[in-house]
């Protein structure tokens, strides 16, 4: 007779110890709270989570993959720096790829879809909280680009868009966080009017207004007053 035993847990789905350190660098770089060129001390991590190194070097190797950890020499890990000739290039290719991405999911998009599109447009408008910034500001663009039935292509484009969440902080500011709201609804309403086309625009426009955001802030002197914040996508 097999064992059988009550309530036993899944271990399979369960993430490892490196997966969730990996999870929590990113949390914090994501939310600012590690800045760009900041150091990742691979003791401090393990005395903070009471591990060996290992699971940490195995974590920082992960956020190195994503384009958010780099490794120098005589410092070890950093939080990487992006370029702006990075931040134009990266913000190029994701507005080829989230436009398309759109435009083959409009479509399908059924009345569950715009539901849950503006549950989430509205659950980011009220966050507070920096930490869930990306969480939601990714679940919001992952719902209007799922109908495209295309896995491969919504896998890459988050893995792009790992790499750039850490500046919703500044694409937030002033009055970013109205404006970004309104490009969300704006977005929802092209999508529920059934128009791929205008939505493949508009999804392509938005990013390529942050990314010239993005390109002010990196080029400004570190003295200077902050730009205007600008569009969240």
């Amino acid at each position: 007779m097999p064992l059988q035993l009550p309530n036993v847990p899944d271990l399979g789905q369960s993430p490892t110890i490196s997966e969730v350190i990996a999870q929590h660098l990113r949390s914090a770089i994501v939310a600012g709270q590690l800045r760009e060129g900041a150091p990742i001390r691979q003791d401090e991590v393990a005395a903070l989570f009471k591990v060996s190194k290992i699971p940490v070097r195995e974590a920082l190797k992960h956020l190195e993959a994503e384009g958010l950890v780099a490794f120098q020499r005589n410092r070890g890990a950093v939080v990487h720096s992006l370029s702006e000739a990075e931040i134009v290039q990266i913000y190029e290719i994701r507005s080829m790829l989230e436009s398309n991405a759109i435009r083959l999911s409009v479509p399908n998009m059924t009345p569950a879809t715009f539901k849950r599109a503006q549950r989430l447009r509205d659950d980011f408008s009220r966050e507070q909280d920096p930490f869930r910034w990306a969480q939601l500001h990714w679940a919001f663009h992952a719902c209007l680009y799922e109908d495209a039935k295309r896995p491969m292509l919504l896998n890459l484009i988050q893995s792009i868009n790992n790499r750039t969440e850490r500046y919703l902080h500044i694409q937030l500011q002033g009055d970013g966080r109205q404006t970004a709201d309104a490009e969300h609804q704006a977005l929802v309403d092209v999508c529920r009017s059934g128009d791929a086309d205008a939505a493949a625009r508009m999804v392509q426009e938005h990013i390529m207004s942050a990314c010239e955001l993005l390109r002010r802030h990196q080029s400004r002197p570190a003295a200077q007053e902050p730009v205007p914040a600008g569009n969240a996508v």
